[in-house]
């Protein structure tokens, strides 16, 4: 990843960070699909830049990187953020500094419901959901997911139901620092399970 840009988030009184995060990520992620180089696959990586902020978690800025300018020209994040410019500012595409000393891996976390988990655990224990789901509940109140999340809509449910009608789902991120790059591929949220961004 040699070049990037940066959205940076502006909330107001009426659009909080949550929100805006939920918004400029979704069409964040619908460039990504539309700019696909695969079956899922992307040419741009996602960096959250102000990840584990104290004052929210995502903290109010993320990075699209690429391997050249050219891609992050192409996919042209003006016209897909046109209707939200009130709310982020985009920078100039800028190469990526030569001193980096750290890379990141950012990845979806797959956290399954408590209501799915009591279920299969219902079944297969031959017990009552319910107490089955009180169990679970009272065992994981310690283990709740703490990674930072991001509300998405997703876009295939709404293609599939034929109506436009959308399911919504939380997308949890982790993040993890390493020493030097890995290569891999980026999936259309501009997320790896193995790829790394440069940290800056």
């Amino acid at each position: 990843m040699k070049y990037y840009l940066d959205i940076t988030l502006l909330p107001d009184a009426e659009a909080n960070l949550g929100f805006l995060w939920q918004k400029v990520f979704q069409q964040v992620h619908i460039a990504l699909v539309d700019n696909k180089v695969g079956d899922n696959e992307s040419a741009v990586a996602l960096s959250v830049v102000g990840y584990g902020d104290k004052a929210f978690p995502l903290g109010n800025k993320l990075r699209l990187l690429a391997a050249s300018e050219d891609i992050l020209q192409k996919l042209d994040m003006q016209r897909w953020l046109n209707r939200l410019s009130d709310y982020c500012h985009l920078s100039s595409i800028k190469p990526v500094p030569a001193e980096v000393k750290q890379y990141a891996r950012f990845n979806r976390k797959n956290v399954k419901s408590i209501e799915k988990k009591a279920q299969r655990r219902a079944v297969h224990l031959a017990k009552s959901y319910n107490e089955v789901l009180a169990y679970l509940i009272e065992e994981g109140k310690s283990k709740e997911c703490k990674l930072p999340f991001i509300n998405v809509e997703s876009q295939e449910s709404k293609k599939q139901s034929g109506q436009g009608v959308s399911c919504q789902f939380l997308l949890f991120i982790e993040k993890t620092l390493f020493d030097e790059a890995v290569n891999g591929k980026f999936d259309c949220y501009g997320l790896s399970k193995t790829a790394t961004v440069p940290w800056f």
